[in-house]
C-alpha cells in the first residue's frame, strides 16, 4: 500500500494515509484510459451537424443552356456542387458518436487514472474540505496553501458553499465520489480528494 500525506486547508501536513493498492496501485493500462476519455467526449458529441446534398437544395430543376453551341462548359442543373447555392458533396448528416465501454473497463480505467495521479505525485489528501460561506478568495487561499493551479477537487457529499467557493475559478472543478470519471481525472494537472471521499473511492472501486 502507498502513503500518502494528508494535509489540512492550510496546507500543513496533519498525519499519513494508506491507500489501496487494488484503487491506487494497480497496472495503468493507458489503453483503456485512453479509450474512456474518447468515450466520454465522443458521448458528449451533439452529432447535429447537417449539409444538404444536391438532391435536397432546391431549384435547378431545368438544365440552365442547352447541350451544344454555347461555348459553355455543359450542365445539367445550377443546384450542382460546383455552382454557387449548389449542394454539398458529401454533406455531413446527423449521427450517433456515442459508443459503450462495459462496467469492468470503466472500472479498470478510472483505477489507472488515479493510480497515475499517485504515481505523479499529483494527488493530495486533505483531512476535510469545508466553507462556512461560498468564497471563491478562501477556496483560492486553500489551493494557494496546497501548491495547486489547476485542480479537481473531490469531496464524498454535496456541499454547496465548497462548489459555489470553486465556480469562479477557472482551473478548478468540484465532483462527488460518484461523478468522478476518467477525463476530469486526466485533465486536471492535481486531484485533491477529502479522507471521506478516498475511503469512499475505495469502498465502490476496491
Amino acid at each position: 500500500m502507498a502513503n500518502v500525506t494528508v494535509y489540512n486547508m492550510e496546507g500543513k501536513e496533519v498525519g499519513t494515509m494508506e491507500l489501496s493498492d487494488a484503487v491506487f496501485g494497480v497496472e495503468i493500462n493507458e489503453h483503456l484510459v485512453h479509450m474512456a476519455v474518447v468515450n466520454q467526449l465522443a458521448n458528449n458529441r451533439q452529432g447535429t451537424q447537417k449539409a444538404k446534398t444536391r438532391s435536397e437544395v432546391s431549384g435547378g430543376g431545368r438544365k440552365p443552356w442547352r447541350q451544344k453551341g454555347t461555348g459553355h462548359a455543359r450542365q445539367g442543373s445550377t443546384r450542382a456542387p460546383q455552382w454557387t447555392g449548389g449542394g454539398v458533396v458529401f454533406a455531413p448528416v446527423p449521427r450517433d458518436y456515442s459508443f459503450k465501454m462495459n462496467k469492468k473497463e470503466k472500472r479498470a480505467a478510472l483505477k489507472s487514472a488515479l493510480t497515475s495521479r499517485v504515481q505523479a505525485n499529483k494527488l493530495i489528501v486533505l483531512d476535510q474540505l469545508t466553507m462556512d460561506a461560498p468564497k471563491t478568495k478562501a477556496m483560492q487561499n486553500v489551493l494557494n496553501s496546497l501548491n495547486v493551479n489547476k485542480a479537481l477537487v473531490v469531496t464524498k457529499e454535496n456541499n454547496a458553499n465548497v462548489v459555489l467557493s470553486a465556480r469562479n475559478i477557472p482551473s478548478v472543478k468540484t465532483a462527488l465520489v460518484n461523478t468522478i470519471n476518467v477525463y476530469d481525472v486526466m485533465k486536471y494537472n492535481t486531484v485533491v480528494l477529502t479522507k471521506d471521499a478516498v475511503a469512499a473511492i475505495e469502498e465502490v472501486y476496491a
